[in-house]
């Protein structure tokens, strides 16, 4: 493989373009032009239009764009794929990558929720060495009690510090086809339902003890105080500048969401979403807070996880 390439990889849906065309925007104002940004978007069933768009707005010079519909793959599972409140299935489609791609020895998955600030290619040559992911630890999970409890008592981590976002996720493909990464992935996910972040939770159970931290320059949330170091800005669950102002760092997203291809289209967005939908999305949060508390204390269920965890992974 070029040791000057960067594989770089999103899940996204014609819901989602917009605030995907934001993120390539900071990608590209702030990249290595020395380098080369393989930039693969995952889909089942992207439009036309969009797809024209985006690969006339970011196709060319450093930057190279390839759709892939991975439709059949995930119909294929669609049945096991289990989703709660604004979740999609899209969220699942970054677990797959291990297998789609047997050529490529490591890849960057990004969400379509956050700029960057920094050079993506410094995060990406992180050495791994046998470790499965390189991730940040989730300071929300941390900021919250039953958050914190669900990590330990439900996921089954040793500290809830070590609970990672799956956001941002650099992923070592190839010692997780060694690890048999999906076949592991989906036998936990027929023995064992995690509702609260779902493919995350999989993915720390999966890495765990395996994943190298990283700071939380490279996965700061909107909550966190901004530092010379932020190089990459989240904006998680209900913290999102395109639904509500006062967001945190909601000037840097419209920084580079004026400057993007979609600027129109996400400053439609924000004038569409109403107080109403806004007190939904933040009832959704409280009621995932609640949701966890009863999971992290309901010790016979977490103990039958446990157990099926232990049986299903490796030794």
């Amino acid at each position: 493989m070029n040791q000057s390439e960067v594989q770089l990889f999103f899940s996204c849906d014609d819901a989602y373009i917009p605030f995907l065309a934001v993120t390539l925007e900071s990608l590209r104002t702030n990249c290595d032009p020395k380098r080369r940004y393989f930039l693969h978007i995952l889909h089942t069933g992207i439009s036309t239009e969009n797809i024209a768009r985006i690969t006339e707005a970011f196709d060319g010079g450093c930057f190279s764009v390839k759709f892939h519909d991975i439709t059949a793959t995930v119909e294929a599972f669609s049945a096991r794929l289990h989703t709660r409140d604004y979740y999609s299935r899209t969220t699942y489609y970054r677990l797959f990558i291990p297998d789609l791609f047997p050529s490529l020895d490591r890849a960057l998955y990004l969400d379509s929720d956050l700029v960057v600030q920094g050079d993506i290619s410094q995060l990406y040559d992180t050495e791994l060495g046998d470790h499965l992911a390189a991730a940040i630890p989730d300071t929300f999970i941390q900021r919250e009690e039953s958050l914190r409890l669900y990590a330990t008592n439900r996921v089954g981590l040793d500290s809830c510090k070590s609970y990672f976002n799956a956001g941002v996720l650099l992923m070592n493909l190839r010692a997780m086809r060694e690890y048999g990464f999906q076949r592991v992935f989906l036998s936990l996910l027929d023995a064992v339902k995690f509702n609260i972040a779902q493919d995350q939770d999989y993915l720390n159970v999966i890495c765990k003890d395996r994943t190298v931290l990283l700071g939380t320059e490279w996965n700061t949330m909107p909550f966190e105080a901004e530092t010379p170091e932020t190089k990459l800005v989240h904006f998680n669950l209900d913290n999102k500048p395109w639904h509500k102002d006062g967001v945190p760092y909601g000037g840097l997203f419209w920084h580079y969401a004026d400057r993007c291809a979609y600027a129109d289209d996400v400053r439609a967005v924000r004038r569409a979403y109403s107080e109403q939908q806004r007190i939904k999305s933040a009832s959704e949060t409280q009621n995932l807070l609640v949701l966890a508390r009863e999971q992290a204390t309901d010790r016979v269920e977490n103990a039958r996880i446990h157990r099926k965890i232990r049986h299903l992974l490796p030794q």
